[in-house]
């Protein structure tokens, strides 16, 4: 056994780094605030261009309700987190020997959320942890022949 930080510590801090590499894998650039807010990472969505910010929660499965998948989105006071706190919710969800599945949805201002293990991918937006080069490519512009 490895005498380090508390497990939920560990866990928080892989959620947050799964959550980032799958946003930026997806064509989001993204930042960690330096000073503490009550978002976790700001990206800039690769659609429009605005910044974005971003709760990263870690996903459980609640063994007392059919194994559904649960992201508590409470502040440490227990409330919501309103819309100055975060326009997206990231959820991890991890499980043991497995990589990670990395889930976003929009901040609707609930503490729960909730999805069953077959519907997550229909409920929530999940995100790949494979990059996409292609999205980072520039586009091949075609020589221009001297019309002279």
């Amino acid at each position: 056994m490895v005498n380090t930080a508390h497990v939920t510590e560990v866990t928080g801090k892989y959620s947050e780094i799964a959550a980032t590499l799958a946003l930026i894998a997806n064509g989001w650039v993204v930042a960690e605030p330096e000073t503490g807010e009550s978002f976790d990472l700001v990206a800039r969505d690769p659609l429009d261009g605005e910044w974005k910010t971003f709760q990263v929660k870690t996903i459980r499965e609640r063994q007392d309700r059919r194994n559904e998948l649960v992201v508590y989105a409470r502040k440490g006071d227990g409330t919501t987190y309103d819309r100055a706190d975060a326009d997206y919710i990231v959820g991890v969800w991890v499980v043991e020997g497995e990589m990670p599945r990395v889930y976003m949805f929009e901040n609707r201002l609930l503490t729960e959320y909730w999805a069953s293990k077959a519907r997550a991918s229909e409920r929530w937006v999940e995100l790949s942890l494979a990059l996409n080069r292609s999205i980072y490519e520039e586009p091949a512009v075609e020589p221009v022949e001297n019309a002279s």
